[in-house]
């Protein structure tokens, strides 16, 4: 529903057949603003309420990942990535990409939660993927325009 064919009866100055993007409208204005907030809040959760606990060694990140079994370079290796996704969010060129990471980092956390945890908090990461994914597929055209221009240099 992003695009709309205009009608072979328009009057508008589009030509017949073409393809006219949505977002003149005040609809798709709306979904940019939208999807934009939604990419602000998840990069804000990502990280202050992800990364930052497990970056400064909270004492309950570094229990549960000591009852993984990955111990402190663990915790500090998926915060990092935590952080870098959260940021990269807030990245147009980047954010599709981001979204995609972090859909990968929850596919993760989801299985941990599942086998360790024995599936305790198993939905939080199945939730974030949902809006990770409409992200990814909203922003995946800035992505094909970032590998163009770095085709284009190599």
């Amino acid at each position: 529903m992003s695009e709309t064919t205009a009608p072979a009866t328009s009057t508008s100055a589009a030509p017949t057949g073409t393809v006219v993007a949505e977002s003149a409208t005040a609809r798709g204005r709306r979904a940019r603003l939208a999807l934009k907030g939604l990419q602000i809040l998840l990069a804000l959760f990502y990280v202050i309420a992800s990364a930052l606990p497990k970056l400064v060694a909270h004492s309950l990140a570094v229990e549960s990942f000591d009852e993984i079994g990955w111990g402190s370079a663990g915790m500090y290796t998926i915060g990092l990535l935590e952080l870098a996704g959260g940021i990269a969010l807030l990245i147009p060129v980047l954010a599709s990409v981001a979204a995609v990471s972090l859909s990968a980092l929850m596919v993760g956390a989801f299985i941990t939660q599942v086998t360790v945890f024995d599936g305790e908090y198993a939905a939080t990461p199945l939730i974030l993927i949902v809006p990770l994914a409409l992200i990814a597929w909203a922003r995946r055209g800035r992505t094909v325009e970032l590998v163009r221009l770095l085709r284009r240099r190599s």
